[in-house]
């Protein structure tokens, strides 16, 4: 893996942990899945036990398991391999954090705790960096999700000299629609080069023209290809195929959102679109029905983007 003092940045997979369908963790998927994100998606770099992850639903023995097969599966495949070791308990960030330094991840992050909320940046803050101490040659991401944490904390405020307390502090992930504080965390902080690190998928074109220097989202497991292909007309300054794509994995969004999309259908998509299998979610999530999978296929199908695996459909909607 790469250096823990390389820029993060480009796609970053929001990885899925695969289940057995008895709610046990499948790690001998670990490997295949790997290789398919970095062989068929493009993408070689991920965060591991977020929100897509179910991280806050797993045990502290498994997060630390997931984790080391992650690190060792991705050994000179993946660029880095970030471990989220948010949680309720400082305790438990904290051991979850020097274990991700122990293993050789290449950077840590955390999400604001949200059954007893931090009620200001300075709180929050201090919470982050007792967090961050337990890694200290790790590079510290903080994981900016306020619509499930309800830690409302602009991101905007909380960057402002986070550093000088954080010194590992390396950027964030981004996870809100408010492109008004995303916009003046980038615009405040062109010198310090922060990673910063979109988290909306569907809005992923609007956050690089503020300025994102990459994402990390649960689409870019199946949409990645895609994705790329956006980037890339972006890079080259070709917006309108940039927005052609945008539009296109919409409209694979915009469906499965009105059908009822989280966690349990991202499984469902994954394993439908990779061809291994992601299992179940734990409760208090429910499997995916039939019907959405199906709905799903069908969709997929439409946009040609399961067109890698050999499956067509006559009736393609136009997407290049």
């Amino acid at each position: 893996m790469a250096s823990a003092k390389k820029k993060l940045q480009g796609l970053v997979a929001a990885t899925i942990t695969p289940m057995t369908e008895n709610g046990e963790i499948n790690f001998s998927v670990i490997g295949q899945y790997v290789d398919y994100l970095v062989k068929e998606q493009g993408v070689k770099n991920v965060f591991v036990n977020g929100t897509t992850g179910e991280g806050l639903s797993l045990s502290m023995s498994e997060r630390r398991l997931i984790a080391e097969e992650w690190v060792t599966q991705g050994r000179n495949k993946l660029d880095q391999v970030v471990i989220h070791v948010g949680a309720l308990s400082l305790k438990e960030s904290q051991e979850l954090a020097q274990h991700a330094a122990e293993i050789g991840a290449d950077g840590i992050a955390v999400i604001a705790p949200f059954f007893l909320k931090p009620w200001s940046k300075d709180v929050l803050v201090n919470f982050l960096k007792e967090v961050a101490v337990r890694a200290p040659e790790l590079p510290f991401y903080y994981y900016h999700i306020p619509a499930l944490t309800g830690v409302k904390i602009r991101a905007e405020e909380l960057l402002d000299g986070i550093q000088d307390k954080i010194p590992t502090f390396q950027g964030l992930k981004f996870s809100d629609t408010d492109l008004l504080d995303f916009g003046q965390c980038v615009d405040q902080n062109h010198q310090r080069e922060f990673a910063l690190l979109f988290g909306v998928d569907e809005q992923l074109l609007s956050g690089l023209i503020m300025g994102a220097t990459g994402a990390v989202g649960s689409t870019y497991n199946y949409l990645g290809k895609k994705t790329n292909q956006m980037l890339e007309a972006f890079e080259r300054k070709d917006f309108s195929s940039a927005l052609n794509y945008q539009f296109c994995i919409q409209r694979f969004i915009n469906f499965v959102i009105k059908l009822g999309f989280g966690v349990s259908q991202t499984k469902a998509i994954m394993t439908l679109v990779s061809g291994i299998p992601m299992g179940p979610p734990r409760l208090p999530l429910q499997k995916a029905t039939r019907e959405f999978t199906d709905h799903a296929e069908a969709k997929l199908k439409s946009l040609d983007f399961l067109s890698f695996t050999g499956l067509k459909d006559k009736k393609l909607e136009a997407c290049s």
